[in-house]
């Protein structure tokens, strides 16, 4: 469980560093933002969902942007347990996997760039 936790916080951090702060319109997304995701039904993940961060009340918050305008908010835990969903009762649930996580709630799905002991970042992390 303490892998995962680390495993966790070490991808959301490299997420985080990456990010810009831009707002998520069509003409301001820097590709460099953009990471995989799958939303709602979909079951192959493309890179097209845009991710911004903020700090709100001294906590660090990821919001991802969907393309057709629905976004998630994630809460970046500062006790090293990864992320939470900040909007609503679903729960963000992590599966860590090939060199990243992937964060899932209510069917959509998230992959997130993650650091691993002796593994080089994963192709789909923002550069």
């Amino acid at each position: 469980m303490a892998d995962l936790r680390l495993v966790a916080v070490a991808g959301v951090a490299l997420l985080a560093a990456c990010s810009g702060d831009a707002p998520a319109d069509e003409a301001s997304v820097d590709e460099g933002s953009l990471i995989a995701c799958a939303i709602g039904s979909a079951t192959e993940f493309t890179r097209n969902c845009s991710v911004e961060r903020a700090v709100i009340d001294g906590v660090l918050t990821l919001v991802i942007n969907h393309e057709d305008g629905g976004f998630r908010r994630l809460t970046v835990m500062d006790d090293g347990s990864g992320v939470t969903a900040a909007d609503g009762a679903d729960q963000a649930t992590i599966t860590v996997f090939d060199g990243e996580i992937e964060v899932a709630i209510d069917g959509d799905r998230y992959l997130l760039p993650a650091t691993i002991a002796g593994e080089a970042a994963s192709p789909h992390a923002p550069e």
